[in-house]
């Protein structure tokens, strides 16, 4: 039996209709491919998905855009609505803007400014000045800026440098006092207290005693009797 014949209208069911279109798609793409090489001619062919994907194929030896400027020629039909040429419009009007924009920024460098009329230079002359003036305030704005941040900088600084002070000397402190309540180190400071004054009550009391000092001879028998 032959394969029947399929109705062509719109699938309802969308599952079936995606497999439909994905088949479909790739059967053209490869017709197209089969005819641009068996036959050596200049194919192009575009599909939208309704989702708005795109699919294109085009001969390897051209460029979609040739073969719209081809078929632009040969049929006498222009696929640019008035929207698309009013963009082209839009698009020579600003390479022109950026054109005479370089200009100026090769005047502004000092290029190309021997064709300039004596008004255009002086034009030319203000412009500079007006930038060299934004461009001085520029800078002294960005010098007060940074002296103002040294300034915080060295504030800063030197709050660190006396907090830093305080904690020595509150650590100094800190261990005189430890030192001097701690048990040991009290009873060693009592020690060397009390001899230090018994040294110095011995040497107040020989300074008083009339036979404090004697003087030694170096013979025993030459002492001195009392």
């Amino acid at each position: 039996m032959g394969r029947g014949k399929i109705e062509i209208k719109r699938i309802e069911n969308s599952s079936n209709r995606q497999v439909t279109y994905s088949k479909r798609r790739n059967g053209l793409i490869k017709k197209a491919k089969e005819i641009s090489v068996l036959c050596d001619a200049q194919v192009s062919v575009i599909i939208f998905a309704n989702s708005g994907k795109i699919h294109e194929f085009c001969s390897p030896s051209t460029t979609l855009v040739d073969m719209l400027d081809q078929y632009h020629k040969l049929s006498g039909k222009r696929l640019w609505d008035a929207k698309h040429e009013h963009l082209e419009n839009e698009i020579s009007g600003v390479k022109k803007e950026n054109d005479l924009m370089q200009i100026e920024l090769r005047h502004l460098k000092g290029e190309d400014i021997s064709t300039l009329t004596y008004k255009d230079l002086m034009v030319l002359e203000e412009a500079l000045e007006n930038g060299v003036s934004a461009l001085k305030a520029k800078q002294m704005e960005f010098v007060r800026m940074m002296r103002k941040h040294n300034e915080m900088v060295e504030e800063e600084n030197q709050n660190l440098q006396f907090k830093l002070k305080q904690l020595h000397l509150e650590t100094m402190d800190d261990n005189v006092m430890g030192t001097s309540t701690h048990p040991h180190h009290q009873g060693v400071y009592d020690h060397h207290h009390g001899a230090a004054a018994a040294t110095a009550g011995d040497y107040e009391a020989q300074m008083h005693h009339p036979f404090a000092f004697r003087v030694q001879p170096m013979q025993p028998n030459l002492q001195e009797r009392f």
